[in-house]
Formats: structure tokens, C-alpha cells, sequence
């Protein structure tokens, strides 16, 4: 599967476009991880519980995309983009979209 943030694909042209797919994950941060994150808040630095928990949300969101174009018998998935949105005070969503096309090498 190929993925591009941009309208079109350098080596391939858009034979069809087959419509929005989309993948999501709702996260919850841990107790014991936000009291570690409040200390390097304090001494500055990067938050890595906060970063890993990211890295992971998008991996999921992505696999979850990626899932719903397959099954629309996609080649790539163009014009991806990402949100985040707070679901409560611990709670964020990660959310992926982008435009599942069928691909044809360019000549």
C-alpha cells in the first residue's frame, strides 16, 4: 500500500479514486506515566512517555486506515492527514483520513 500526504504519486497516476478511509484510536494516559511526565515538566526535556504513546496512537490509526482501504480494493491512499481531538481530561484521539485510490504505473 502506497501513502502519500500529497495530491498525487511521483511514479504512479490515480486510475480511480474509490473514496475517504479513515482509522482511528482513543488513548488514555497512565497515572504512574503522568507523575513521571510532571517531573521532566518541572526540569524540561523531552516527555518520552508522551511521545511513545503518540508514536503508537498514529501506528494504530495508520494500521486501521490502511485496513479499511484494503478492503475497498485500494492501491494507495492519497491526501492523508492527521487530528487529534481530547475525548475527556486523560483521553485523546488520534485520527487518520485520506482518499483510497487504485494506482497505474506512469509510462
Amino acid at each position: 500500500m502506497l501513502l502519500t500526504t500529497q495530491d498525487n504519486f511521483s511514479e504512479y497516476e490515480i486510475a480511480e479514486t474509490l473514496g475517504i478511509v479513515r482509522g482511528n484510536t482513543v488513548r488514555a494516559r497512565h497515572v504512574g506515566k503522568d507523575i513521571l511526565a510532571s517531573f521532566r515538566n518541572i526540569v524540561g526535556g523531552e516527555i518520552e512517555e508522551y511521545t511513545k504513546l503518540l508514536a503508537e496512537s498514529r501506528e494504530q490509526s495508520i494500521d486501521r486506515m490502511i485496513f479499511a482501504a484494503k478492503m475497498m480494493g485500494a492501491d494507495g491512499i492519497a491526501c492523508i492527514r492527521f487530528t487529534t481531538s481530547s475525548i475527556m481530561q486523560a483521553a485523546a484521539e488520534m485520527f487518520v483520513y485520506g482518499t483510497a485510490v487504485k494506482l497505474k504505473k506512469k509510462k
